[in-house]
């Protein structure tokens, strides 16, 4: 019987493959804000500071870019991350009566 239980281990002279399990990396979306023409700049730098952690002048670049072509990526993201920010985003906005937006984008 103890024979038996050591043959089932061997691969009578063949070779046997390891299986390497990979680890995919989450893919990464991208938060935009998009320009409208009633939020406050000051309202826009205070969100990607508060919600995305970012410093007053990464937060001013950003608003600028929002401001001045329309859009600009406030942060990149897994999927369900990037869907929390817009949501908070989106919440604080209503909250204080601005119509800003935010999409998810593929990285």
């Amino acid at each position: 019987m103890a024979e038996r239980g050591r043959d089932e281990h061997q691969t009578g002279g063949a070779v046997k493959e390891r299986v390497q399990e990979k680890v995919k990396e989450p893919t990464l979306h991208s938060v935009v804000l998009l320009n409208d023409d009633y939020t406050p700049m000051e309202f826009v730098v205070d969100v990607l500071e508060a919600l995305f952690q970012k410093s007053p002048a990464e937060a001013y670049r950003i608003m600028m870019q929002v401001h001045l072509a329309g859009r600009g990526v406030a942060g990149t993201y897994s999927w369900e991350v990037a869907e929390t920010k817009v949501e908070a985003l989106m919440s604080r906005a209503r909250g204080a009566g601005h119509p800003l937006r935010a999409i998810i984008e593929d990285a």
